[in-house]
């Protein structure tokens, strides 16, 4: 991937594709115009296109909005059907969907974006969206794939509220699309505004106002009204975020079926369980079912509708937590960051996350009975928990910090690759800013010096905990790491490391910092480039600490056996440049 990509290609990518560039609410509905691939059939369409309203054999669903076709069995190729599929509103900034895509052996990005999803979605786009390079897409990965919608504009018309996304082929012209879909040219083009129908090649997507599977039009719906709550506890401005309360007295005792007067709660995209669901479904939260703890909440593992699942039961005195991981999670969607499945706010207040397998980072590295993580796996870990974190630092609006990065914070899937959680202290503020806080959260040993001293809150913040984060990859200690002699104090692990660098030939005592049970399996030279990338990121002054993108891009860099690690070209002032370089 470019290190020139970034928020500002993204939204390139978004102006070309011809998206809406701005959105409060999605819409529960959406058509994609498949163009049908030779030798493709329902099965596989179904497959890659399946979602919240279309499942992978469900070709009931499918045949109803093509009633053109008399069975599933008798599709042909290169025409066009109608796939039926969820508008979201993604991160504030336009509308779009993603898709779950199982690799198959040999797959390329333009395999997946120019046949199996029809050009619905760009190779660009696929790019951005994953962690996987152009040239080492995994056999039995997972793809993110996201493919654009449009939920109707009432400054054009209220007659239509169901759009078909409609990726055009060489010969289409406003003429014969409009023609085809029975609409007129002024009012194709009034729903597609500075898009050029009169190119003599034509790439990317229209959106053309369509038909119900009953055969009218549906008509434009207020899509407001989630967001006419307001939660005054904690802040009288918080109208229009996707979580709302309405007003309640909080003093109220908390009853079998209420959590402290917290009533009228509306999440965006996500679903609300009973607390009988989840009490069944956890054996009435049974220290057999418990996986895990934390300062706000014990986690427990389940089996929801189908999906497995890792519930966070909290106390109501944790409403703030509660409420921010709600925020967060249903407002930002990627690879590298937990997905949120629902919530429940009756007796406790409960968190549904989906369930991660392989445990956290920390029980990796120092947990008993776990084999320890090779070299390469700890810098993909590494590479994946900066994506999760450079996407909440730059591509969100607003800006999230998270204000709790740690080991136990990085969860491990199955496949060994990393996803942060834990959003409970997460701030939000404005692109650029920082801001300052009366009460410090964290955990020690993780927290910045300007935050420890002076409550200062950037995204430098989480750049420095990630420092030590990747210090813990190297040796597998402690943050704090406790002194052998009781005589003695206990030390950080950014000392621990610095006494090390700051050396002018640090390689034999950096071998002993590493992780024993590496063994020899391990390279010096990229185990001592992690450790001055972690240099960096703990640096005293947060002007000097890198970016999570030039993070990513350095890792990026590093992870890749086929290119040097030039770490010049990456990093924006010289006094980095150096840090980097060990001078």
């Amino acid at each position: 991937m470019n290190p020139k990509l970034g928020l500002g290609f993204i939204l390139l990518l978004l102006l070309c594709y011809s998206i809406e560039s701005k959105c409060r609410k999605g819409c529960d509905l959406a058509l994609a115009s498949y163009y049908v691939w030779q030798d493709a059939d329902l099965t596989f369409i179904a497959e890659v296109m399946q979602s919240s309203i279309l499942k992978s054999s469900d070709f009931d669903t499918i045949l109803r909005y093509n009633p053109q076709l008399p069975s599933k069995d008798s599709l042909s190729s290169f025409i066009r059907i109608n796939i039926p599929f969820p508008c979201d509103c993604i991160e504030g900034q336009f509308l779009g969907h993603f898709f779950n895509y199982n690799v198959r052996s040999q797959n390329t990005y333009t395999d997946v974006a120019n046949t199996y999803y029809a050009n619905l979605t760009t190779i660009p786009s696929l790019v951005y969206f994953n962690n996987y390079s152009e040239f080492n897409i995994p056999d039995n990965g997972k793809l993110n794939v996201s493919v654009n919608c449009s939920c109707g504009d009432s400054s054009v018309s209220k007659d239509y509220g169901l759009f078909m996304t409609y990726p055009l082929q060489p010969n289409d012209t406003l003429e014969s699309i409009a023609k085809q879909n029975n609409v007129t040219q002024e009012l194709l083009q009034r729903y597609n505004v500075g898009f050029n129908f009169s190119r003599e090649t034509q790439t990317g997507v229209v959106y053309i106002p369509t038909k119900d599977a009953d055969g009218s039009y549906r008509p434009l719906k207020s899509r407001n009204s989630r967001w006419s709550y307001c939660w005054h506890k904690y802040s009288s401005s918080s109208c229009g975020t996707v979580v709302g309360i309405t007003g309640s007295n909080s003093n109220r005792p908390v009853n079998a079926t209420g959590s402290q007067g917290l009533t009228g709660i509306t999440v965006d995209k996500s679903v609300e369980f009973s607390y009988e669901e989840l009490a069944k479904a956890t054996d009435d939260f049974s220290l057999a079912n418990k996986i895990g703890e934390g300062g706000f909440g014990t986690v427990y593992y389940a089996e929801l509708r189908g999906e497995k699942a890792a519930i966070k039961k909290m106390d109501v005195q944790d409403s703030k937590e509660f409420f921010a991981e709600l925020k967060v999670l249903t407002h930002v969607h990627h690879l590298n960051l937990v997905r949120l499945i629902g919530y429940c706010v009756e007796g406790s207040l409960f968190v549904v996350y989906e369930y991660i397998e392989n445990g956290n980072l920390s029980q990796h590295l120092r947990g008993s009975g776990k084999d320890p993580l090779t070299w390469s796996t700890r810098v993909q870990i590494a590479l994946d928990s900066a994506r999760g974190l450079e996407y909440i630092h730059e591509h969100t609006v607003p800006v999230y910090i998270h204000r709790d990065i740690k080991s136990a914070n990085i969860l491990i899937d199955k496949d060994f690759r990393g996803k942060v959680a834990d959003f409970g202290l997460t701030k939000l503020t404005k692109v650029g800013s920082a801001s300052l806080l009366t009460r410090l959260v964290g955990t020690f040993g993780y927290m910045s010096p300007e935050y420890a001293q002076y409550g200062d809150v950037s995204p430098k913040l989480d750049v420095f905990a990630f420092g030590v984060v990747l210090y813990e990859l190297i040796s597998a200690k402690e943050a704090i790491v406790k002194a052998n002699d009781s005589s003695a104090e206990s030390r950080g692990l950014i000392a621990l490391f610095e006494d090390v660098l700051n050396q002018p030939d640090p390689g034999e005592d950096l071998r002993k910092l590493v992780d024993p049970r590496l063994g020899e399996d391990y390279p010096l030279d990229s185990v001592r480039k992690v450790a001055q990338l972690a240099k960096a990121c703990t640096h005293e002054n947060p002007q000097v600490r890198p970016s999570m993108r030039s993070i990513v891009v350095a890792l990026m860099t590093l992870s890749s056996s086929t290119e040097d690690w030039d770490v010049g070209s990456f990093y924006e002032n010289q006094a980095l440049v150096n840090l980097m370089s060990g001078r």
